[in-house]
């Protein structure tokens, strides 16, 4: 078994059970008990876990992600230079959906200058801020809210698949590999981009350096079903094979 694989298995295993024991995870996973803790210590540095003596539990006790609050404190400066790049493509007139993610609420402060703009989102951060900005039309979808202060659950999903379509779609997630995909650690958020994905024409993948090879238990998307991927990271050569293959441009932000 690969250690993405492994990985994977873990936070799967941590989202059912809300702990995992690394003697416990050496017998299932059939590798000795140095190998789950090297994959162990990797997922903590990727912030999709927390270790403990003799295993790991969730980061802030109950999910695999950190908060909102802790999350947009988290690589501020690459994100905003991310975030401006996106901008760049939006023009007037565009209908854009925006998921909740911290990328995309400081793109949304880079916006508020566009004329006739659409805003579709299940982010109550980006609403507030866009709220007040005469030339641009805010959206925001229904549902139960997080307490990432975003609308998720069935309800904000349909209405997505029912009701909206966007002709650009901008996106953040727990990470990215060449040999999965596009993942994401949150259940509930990935099934509102999922919808976004499904109505929207081209999708653009803000990626800070923290997202190249981060692991999480929810497959958002295949590379090849993105059009744009804009990022500061330096991407190693088999993602950037990957990227090609799959004909996504890759927009590269200086650090």
């Amino acid at each position: 078994m690969l250690a993405l694989e492994r990985q994977k298995k873990i936070l799967e295993f941590l989202n059912t059970d809300g702990v995992v024991s690394v003697n416990r995870l050496s017998s299932t996973l059939g590798v000795t008990e140095e190998t789950v803790r090297r994959d162990l210590e990797k997922l903590e540095k990727q912030e999709s876990l927390r270790r403990t003596h003799g295993g790991a539990v969730p980061v802030e006790g109950s999910t695999h992600e950190f908060s909102l609050e802790k999350r947009k404190n988290l690589n501020v400066e690459a994100k905003q230079k991310i975030a401006r790049e996106a901008a760049k493509m939006v023009v007037d007139g565009d209908t854009i959906f925006l998921d909740a993610s911290t990328t995309t609420f400081f793109m949304a402060k880079e916006l508020k200058t566009r004329k006739n703009l659409t805003v579709i989102t299940n982010s109550l951060r980006v609403v507030t801020e866009l709220s007040g900005c005469e030339y641009i039309k805010v959206i925001l979808v229904g549902g139960v809210l997080s307490r990432n202060q975003s609308f998720v659950g069935r309800l904000a999903e349909k209405s997505i698949e029912e009701d909206y379509f966007a002709n650009k779609m901008f996106f953040s997630s727990k990470g990215i590999t060449a040999d999965v995909g596009i993942l994401e650690s949150n259940e509930s958020e990935s099934g509102i981009k999922q919808r976004m994905f499904e109505n929207s024409n081209e999708k653009y993948y803000l990626c800070d350096n923290g997202k190249i090879g981060g692991v999480g238990f929810v497959k958002l998307a295949s590379i090849g079903e993105i059009d744009f991927l804009i990022t500061n990271a330096t991407l190693d050569d088999r993602l950037k094979e990957k990227l090609a293959e799959s004909e996504v441009e890759i927009v590269q932000i200086s650090e």
